[in-house]
């Protein structure tokens, strides 16, 4: 610990992509299947002529989804574990399969 303060340590994972999200939740298949149908209701993926976006790829409600859904998680790490609460982990969502994606992850701090 440095004088003056608490250190600070987290752990940040950053999707670089734009029709992929990273978020923090329950591990429940109830749920994830929840989320799945919650969001084909808001963006549902056709008719693909509903999206402006839509014209070279057919993925507009694959950025839309990625945009409710988040494209960064921050943990804070104590004693050399992630602090999360009781029933949270990290997943990752997947809203325009085939494509290549690269995530970032980062420790921060001292």
């Amino acid at each position: 610990m440095r004088k003056g303060g608490l250190c600070s340590i987290f752990f940040v994972i950053y999707i670089c992509n734009i029709t992929a999200s990273v978020f923090i939740n329950d591990n429940e298949s109830g749920l994830h299947q929840d989320f799945e149908t919650w969001l084909e209701k808001l963006a549902p993926e056709k008719p693909h002529s509903q999206y402006h976006h839509n014209g070279y790829e057919d993925n507009g409600d694959a950025h839309l989804k990625r945009q409710v859904m988040g494209r960064e998680v921050v943990v804070a790490i104590t004693n050399g574990k992630l602090d999360f609460g009781p029933w949270e982990q990290i997943f990752y969502g997947e809203y325009d399969g085939g494509r290549r994606k690269r995530v970032l992850v980062k420790i921060i701090g001292e």
